[in-house]
């Protein structure tokens, strides 16, 4: 590792993770060296890191001890945890603790936690606007992460809490593509009325993660927010419709529907719609472009990621979706 600072990088196989590990690589000035650290050392993606010349190694977040072994030497660490991997925010808090003790015990000088918003703070189980979900959550793959920073701010070691935006991704891999509807157009389907969704490329995030780091001291202990573009449903359908020269429309359903819809996790990613909806300021505001653009001078806004990828999404928009 040639006497370079070590960032360990948790999920490094993944969206974040992963968009971090190549930040890392690709950085012209080769400030740090990068951990990738996976489940499985053998798998596709882990042997595509090695070979750009990432240093691999296995380590599983439901083990702590397999976690301060990767942490070992390490000058940095960006931790992030996986909802949709178990659908458990039990789990997912355990793992952050994990993370959290095991930074504390290896020496690590300096933690990002990819997070979120604990929604519970402006929606209380009591509130019925939105159904309670899991016996005590009202956006599970938030409300973990949210709860879970206490961890890191009583772990003694310095920490940035990371607030992460909606991946502009989720159009290719997570079905929030447009949808071809039964009169052959295609739309957009999200929850969110006229408000604001703040939206960001996953390598981007990577990007602004690799920006704290090199900022050293200057946002540990604080929380800050990243977002390449706030975007409404129809200026989202507009960026669409002028990148692939065919009407996409946005299709603003109730939550109440998008809660019915029929896929694992419709109930949470109905909450959160509803969420974002109704507390778009906050939501937005905990979200800076300004910012984010220090961290990362290369952000892109939703145009420019859609022109990057859209090879990957044309087999989308050419009606190739399934019919909502």
């Amino acid at each position: 590792m040639e006497n370079k600072r070590i960032i360990a990088v948790v999920g490094a196989t993944g969206a974040q993770g992963g968009g971090l590990v190549r930040s890392i690589l690709n950085d012209g000035k080769k400030e740090f060296a990068v951990r990738a650290i996976t489940r499985d050392v053998n798998s596709k993606k882990a042997k595509e890191l090695k070979q750009l010349g990432a240093e691999v190694v296995q380590a599983n977040l439901d083990d702590k001890d397999s976690i301060v072994k990767a942490f070992k030497g390490a000058y940095g660490a960006y931790c992030v945890t996986f909802f949709w991997d178990h659908f458990s925010p039990e789990r997912e808090m355990e793992q952050a603790k994990n993370m959290a003790m095991a930074a504390k015990e290896a020496g690590v000088q300096h933690v990002i936690w990819s997070t979120l918003e604990d929604t519970r703070k402006w929606v209380p189980l009591t509130d019925k606007r939105m159904p309670t979900l899991m016996g005590n959550y009202k956006v599970p793959h938030f409300d973990g992460k949210g709860a879970s920073n206490v961890y890191f701010e009583k772990s003694s070691v310095p920490y940035t809490l990371l607030l992460t935006s909606f991946y502009w991704d989720n159009f290719i891999y997570f079905g929030s593509g447009p949808t071809r509807g039964m009169d052959g157009k295609l739309r957009i389907t999200m929850p969110i009325g006229s408000a604001k969704l703040p939206g960001i490329a996953a390598e981007d995030i990577g990007k602004s993660a690799l920006g704290i780091f090199k900022a050293g001291k200057k946002y540990q202990n604080k929380t800050v927010g990243i977002s390449g573009e706030h975007l409404t449903g129809k200026q989202m359908a507009a960026a669409f419709t002028k990148t692939f020269g065919v009407d996409i429309g946005y299709n603003a359903i109730p939550a109440s529907e998008y809660r019915k819809l029929d896929f694992p996790g419709a109930e949470d990613l109905g909450n959160m719609f509803q969420f974002n909806n109704e507390f778009d300021d906050d939501f937005c505001k905990a979200r800076d472009v300004k910012f984010t653009k220090e961290l990362n001078p290369q952000l892109m806004n939703l145009e420019t990621w859609l022109s990057k990828n859209k090879g990957k999404l044309e087999p989308i928009i050419s009606g190739e979706a399934a019919t909502a």
